[in-house]
C-alpha cells in the first residue's frame, strides 16, 4: 500500500526534476515541512546532484542564525527552489498564513506569516503544498495576503509559483493569466471532483491524466535511506508513515 505522504513526495520530486523548469541546483525547506524534505533526499537519493539546505535539522543544521542566513541565500539568489503552504490558497496563487475573520484572524489563528513572503518573491520556484483539498482551504480569495502569487510590473520579483500540490491533484500556476490549471488527478478522483472541493475557479483541459505511480526504485528509496536520514530530524513522520514497513 502507498501511503498519501509517500505519493505527495513522489510528486514533489517529480517536479523538482521538471526538464520545462529552470534547474533546482539549490533547494531550501522550511520548519516543519517532512513531505517537501522526503520530497527532496528522494531526488538526492536517486542519483540527482542537488544541493539541499533543511532548516530542521536537530543536527548539523548549516543555519548556525536559523532563518537570517536562509533569507540572505534567497535575496543574493542562491537558492532555485522553496516549498510553501497556507491555511487559505485562492486561484491567485495568494497564500494566507494569518487566519481568518477579523484583524488579526480573529476566527482562526494560522502559525504566521514568518518569512513566506520574502521567499515568495526572491526564489525563482515556489512549489506549493496543501495536503487537504476542500473549499475552506482552496478559496476564491483569502482573507488576509500573507504572500501575493503575483505582483505588479514595477514590483521586482524573482518568480512565482510552479505549482500547486494537494491531497487529490496537482495544479500548475499560469503566472502570465494568474490562474491555476488542472495538470493530474490523483486515484479516485476525477475532474468534477475536484471542481466540487475546489472553492475557486481554475482552467481545465478536455482530458486530465492520472497523477503517475510512484515507481518501485523511488519507493524502495524513500522506505530506505530517505526513511533512514529523517528519522533524526522527523520522528513523528516516519513513525506516521513508515513505522508499519
Amino acid at each position: 500500500m502507498i501511503a498519501l505522504a509517500e505519493r505527495l513526495a513522489v510528486t514533489l520530486a517529480h517536479l523538482i526534476l521538471d526538464p520545462e523548469a529552470p534547474p533546482a541546483r539549490h533547494v531550501a525547506v522550511g520548519a516543519a515541512s517532512p513531505i517537501p524534505a522526503a520530497a527532496c533526499l528522494l531526488v538526492q537519493a536517486l542519483g540527482v546532484p542537488m544541493r539541499l539546505s533543511l532548516l530542521h535539522r536537530a543536527r548539523g543544521n548549516p543555519f548556525t542564525e536559523g532563518s537570517a542566513e536562509l533569507f540572505d541565500l534567497a535575496a543574493q539568489g542562491r537558492i532555485d527552489l522553496f516549498f510553501l503552504g497556507g491555511g487559505q490558497i485562492d486561484g491567485q496563487a495568494n497564500i494566507n498564513l494569518i487566519g481568518t475573520g477579523e484583524w488579526p484572524g480573529r476566527d482562526v489563528r494560522f502559525p504566521g506569516s514568518f518569512g513566506s513572503a520574502f521567499m515568495y518573491m526572491m526564489v525563482p520556484r515556489t512549489i506549493l503544498l496543501r495536503e487537504e483539498h476542500s473549499p475552506r482551504v482552496l478559496v476564491p480569495r483569502v482573507d488576509w495576503v500573507s504572500a501575493p502569487g503575483r505582483s505588479p510590473p514595477e514590483v521586482f520579483r524573482r518568480g512565482t509559483a510552479q505549482a500547486l500540490v494537494t491531497g487529490r491533484c496537482v495544479f500548475r500556476f499560469q503566472a502570465e493569466s494568474g490562474r491555476f490549471i488542472l495538470a493530474s488527478v490523483h486515484p479516485g478522483e476525477s475532474i468534477a471532483s475536484i471542481r466540487a472541493a475546489t472553492g475557486f475557479d481554475f482552467d481545465c483541459p478536455s482530458e486530465v491524466p492520472q497523477t503517475p505511480e510512484p515507481k518501485i526504485e523511488e519507493l524502495e528509496a524513500l522506505r530506505g535511506p530517505v526513511a533512514a536520514k529523517m528519522r533524526g530530524d522527523y520522528p513523528e513522520f516516519c513513525r506516521r508513515v513508515w513505522n508499519n514497513l
